[in-house]
């Protein structure tokens, strides 16, 4: 089975998270800003598609190469071998995008690698008419960043955040590979509590028994690369097999979401019933300063609002100030927190354990971190 050059793309920030999971999968990696890259056959590509939690998509790497022409960028792309990749009837759409390079124009590069590819296509499929490109989809994207152009083909379709099972969102929702990471950059274990203060619409709260019951998060979705000859239907087959035979539907879960708005407990809850986890996770309404328990060693994870907006900063402020002496109570629990506001420390009540600075879509955001005491040692 031929080997392809692959990138998992990821938000910065996350690139050693990623990795991680990479290598978990079983491949060598390397790390770059924003991206991931590995090589793999077409086992590679599903099995990486259906089990990378945190990654944003998967692509083929088809060629990189220098270009500071346009009659460069046409050779080189044209040289690629597109026929190994792409059937006669394939529809391919170029996108592009450009940074800190002579060619600038991202119209004119994304025409140029159409043409170029076009011309490879029918000199190899020896036609001399339109391609028709009503088969599967291949979408192509040029990115040129310092004059290096980076040809690739997406294998994902919809990012990998689209689980499959969001069925209603609130105004702002966590992505579903950003809640992934939030939970694997933690110290929680399927057996112990977990809950998150904020849930809105249980993007966390699900995730996390995702996590606990090691259930494949593209295990409810489709894949573009599903359609296409050079992945065997079989291969498909076989990676969801391999998902289901590793998903560990046996192991009880603690894991509880509440939020202050009833209509996101019943978004959350229908939600959850759509990703097959109905039972699993409890949501209830609740505001965080009322939260208590009597359990230990547990995990708080939580996406509160920020108070972005002109005017919601005081009481958003005032509700730091309220769950900083709620939580306060929870010695053996680890805490961990996202929020943009940088004053939070002082309105919880203390400084954090750790920080570790994240983008939430395109709002710099540190991750708070309180760790509470370890349990004690069985003997």
């Amino acid at each position: 089975m031929s080997k392809f050059q692959l990138i998992a793309t990821s938000a910065m920030g996350l690139e050693a998270l990623v990795a991680k999971e990479v290598r978990a999968l079983g491949y060598e990696c390397q790390v770059d800003n924003g991206k991931i890259t590995f090589e793999g056959d077409a086992h590679a590509i599903a099995r990486s598609n259906m089990w990378l939690r945190t990654a944003d998509r998967i692509k083929i790497k088809v060629g990189e190469f220098k270009a500071k022409t346009f009659d460069e960028l046409f050779e080189k792309t044209k040289a690629l071998p597109w026929e190994a990749f792409l059937p006669e009837n394939a529809e391919f759409p170029v996108s592009g995008k450009s940074v800190k390079s002579k060619l600038f124009s991202v119209p004119d590069c994304q025409g140029i690698v159409k043409k170029a590819i076009v011309e490879r296509m029918r000199h190899h499929y020896k036609t001399n008419g339109w391609l028709e490109e009503n088969g599967p989809l291949f979408k192509i994207e040029v990115a040129l960043l310092k004059d290096v152009a980076t040809i690739t083909i997406d294998t994902s379709g919809s990012g990998l955040h689209k689980r499959g099972y969001r069925t209603g969102q609130g105004e702002a929702p966590l992505k579903e590979t950003l809640a992934a990471s939030l939970i694997m950059l933690t110290n929680w274990h399927p057996d112990k509590p977990f809950v998150d203060p904020f849930c809105g619409s249980g993007t966390i709260p699900i995730e996390a028994a995702l996590i606990g019951q090691n259930i494949a998060p593209g295990f409810n979705r489709e894949f573009v690369s599903e359609g296409w000859g050079i992945i065997p239907t079989k291969v498909w087959d076989e990676v969801r097999m391999e998902a289901e035979d590793l998903a560990n539907y046996d192991q009880p879960l603690d894991i509880t979401g509440t939020d202050i708005d009833h209509r996101m407990v019943k978004i959350a809850e229908e939600n959850a019933f759509e990703a097959g986890l109905g039972d699993l996770v409890q949501f209830k309404q609740m505001q965080v300063r009322d939260f208590t328990t009597t359990k230990d060693y547990g995990v708080i994870v939580g996406n509160p609002p920020y108070g972005e907006r002109l005017g919601d900063k005081p009481a958003v402020q005032r509700m730091y100030k309220e769950m900083g002496e709620a939580l306060s109570l929870l010695d053996t629990w680890s805490i961990y927190i996202l929020t943009s506001d940088e004053e939070f420390e002082q309105m919880f009540g203390k400084p954090a354990t750790k920080k570790r600075k994240l983008f939430n879509g395109f709002i710099k955001t540190d991750y708070y971190q309180y760790w509470g005491k370890r349990p004690p040692r069985k003997n």
